[in-house]
């Protein structure tokens, strides 16, 4: 009989019933959630206690269908209830009201965008190909919004710990490759006085950057240039590229011509730094980088989370050293991998 002590982790920690159909009912809290910053429950109520009736007449729905809403999000602790009124929580109303400089609804209203792929997995899975009408760059309106200003609210609670825990010194000129909202270059710049840095991005994305870019006061110091990253040209003299949330858009093939285009943009000595949900060898964790392995199947044609493994594969054929991973922990099984271009690329190479 073998020694329960010595059976492996996984066996010791093994599912319950209850855990297993907690799980399978876990969607309804996004969903909640998603419900109440769409209908922008929350800014209303920011503003003070309201009545169920005051608050459906002010938002035009159901009385019966908002008395539920708000019930389970009092349940959830993101609403309080006093009597026959509701309110936000401290919580929030600093991150679900719009009128907070730290609203997070662009990021919560762009995953109730990816709901509908998702309930079509089991689709995706079966014939290996996307299953989403279009992908997030392509979308108009509030589904474009909600993506590019969603990436804005992820990258401004992570972009000021990572300026700061990655030394530029004595660095001039950073392109952010597919940069969106340029919330990194913003806080690289603003970390590094004598940086100047290019966003480069789509041309439906210029909007949004300049911006946000004009919001920090940067736009003597930071430009944008539109364009397709894989078919059209880049630009060079660069010696710092930073590359984030991009590659795992992309198959195998693109990505190493996307980290060779980047080696060859950098000068000698040239610093590119490469940000990814990212798998370990085995393919089995984190839980977050493997899950986000499907979210690519629903809406791309060859994108997945790539393991680290991978990753730095791709960055050695492209001819850079040095590669190693930053002592820098972010969430979601998120690391960025460091690597240095000692010399011409090898598609420079004669």
């Amino acid at each position: 009989m073998m020694n329960t002590s010595d059976a492996p982790e996984q066996i010791k920690a093994a599912m319950t019933v209850p855990e297993l159909l907690k799980l399978a009912s876990d969607c309804w809290k996004p969903c909640t959630l998603h419900a109440g910053v769409k209908l922008d429950v929350f800014s209303h109520l920011a503003h003070g206690p309201m009545t169920i009736a005051d608050l459906a007449r002010l938002l035009e729905v159901d009385v019966r269908g908002l008395d539920m809403l708000l019930h389970a999000l009092a349940s959830m602790d993101l609403l309080c209830k006093e009597e026959d009124r509701f309110s936000t929580t401290p919580f929030s109303t600093e991150y679900l009201a719009r009128q907070s400089t730290h609203y997070l609804g662009h990021i919560i209203m762009h995953h109730h965008f990816l709901v509908d792929g998702w309930s079509r997995l089991d689709e995706a899975v079966r014939f290996g190909r996307p299953v989403r009408k279009r992908s997030s760059h392509d979308a108009d309106g509030l589904e474009r919004e909600s993506f590019l200003m969603g990436m804005y609210n992820l990258a401004s609670l992570l972009a000021p710990r990572v300026a700061a825990a990655i030394d530029l010194g004595g660095r001039r000129r950073l392109l952010d490759l597919a940069g969106g909202p340029g919330t990194y270059a913003i806080h690289f710049c603003l970390q590094n006085p004598e940086l100047t840095a290019v966003i480069f991005d789509l041309p439906t994305t210029r909007p949004f950057a300049e911006q946000t870019v004009g919001r920090f006061h940067l736009t003597d110091r930071i430009a944008f240039t539109a364009g397709d990253l894989v078919a059209d040209p880049i630009g060079s003299g660069f010696d710092v590229v930073w590359l984030s949330h991009l590659l795992h858009s992309e198959g195998p093939e693109t990505c190493a011509a996307i980290v060779a285009k980047a080696a060859e943009t950098l000068i000698e000595g040239g610093l590119l730094l490469v940000q990814e949900f990212i798998l370990d060898d085995s393919r089995t964790a984190p839980l977050h980088p493997a899950l986000f392995s499907l979210n690519m199947l629903i809406g791309t044609p060859e994108g997945k989370a790539y393991a680290q493994g991978e990753l730095v594969a791709m960055m050695r054929q492209a001819g850079f050293d040095q590669v190693r991973r930053l002592p820098i922990e972010l969430p979601n099984g998120a690391g960025i991998l460091a690597a240095v271009r000692l010399a011409a690329s090898p598609a420079q190479q004669p």
